[in-house]
């Protein structure tokens, strides 16, 4: 458990995208840490039997339905948590979609839906979530990105995940100015992990590609923020 654990409540992560893969794995490391988990996802059947699969490991987890390309759904699932007088202290903006065609090929309705998920999607969970973490003095925001969106070691690619990658870093460094050092917001490439998106010949399982993202979860009060992440180390924007 993290070392800023205020007496009497235990820290609330809550991981968007999470009733599989990496945000899945998330879940359950965050868990296995001692923290309450909000598992939310934008299929709710398919988030409550994720989180029925964690509960019945002993863990204390709660499914929200939360679809990050929609402003009201993610207004509703802070309001819900809100009137139920759960703090979210963790945030996780893991949901995110993988369009690999060339810039060429793609049409406005597919980077508009690249920016909708990975980009905008953690604006709005940030706007719906970090000022609460700034009222309390302590906050985790996690960003997970990709090398696809890193200006300096991949010109962004594929076309129109790398574009919404590379903004999602920008955010990342927006929100960690606006924010005082007690909340921590970073960004991470979890490397290509063997999931629906990154497919079955990648090389790294979830529960590897989730650990750098549990790990800035979980940064103690003396911990980075501002930066890019790779296997716990930074790396280039």
């Amino acid at each position: 458990m993290n070392a800023s654990t205020p007496p009497g409540r235990t820290r609330t992560a809550l991981v968007t995208g999470a009733n599989r893969g990496i945000g899945l794995e998330t879940c359950r490391l965050l868990a296995e840490a001692g923290l309450d988990v909000v598992l939310a996802a934008r299929d709710p059947d398919r988030g409550r039997a994720a989180a029925a699969d964690l509960a019945r490991a002993g863990h204390r987890v709660r499914a929200e339905q939360l679809d990050v390309a929609d402003p009201a759904s993610v207004r509703a699932c802070a309001d819900r948590l809100a009137a139920d007088g759960v703090a979210v202290d963790v945030l996780v903006n893991n949901a995110g979609v993988y369009p690999t065609m060339p810039f060429f090929s793609v049409d406005e309705s597919t980077l508009d839906e690249s920016l909708q998920i990975n980009l905008l999607g953690a604006f709005r969970t940030c706007q719906a979530f970090v000022p609460d973490m700034v009222r309390r003095g302590y906050g985790r925001v996690v960003n997970v990105s990709s090398g696809g969106g890193a200006l300096t070691d991949n010109i962004p690619s594929p076309a129109a995940y790398g574009i919404a990658k590379a903004a999602l870093n920008a955010l990342t460094l927006v929100v960690s100015a606006a924010v005082p050092p007690s909340v921590k917001v970073n960004a991470v490439c979890p490397g290509w992990v063997s999931t629906d998106m990154g497919g079955p010949g990648a090389p790294l399982t979830p529960e590897q590609g989730a650990d750098t993202v549990a790990w800035l979860a979980l940064l103690p009060d003396t911990g980075p923020t501002g930066t890019f992440f790779r296997n716990r180390r930074p790396i280039p924007w």
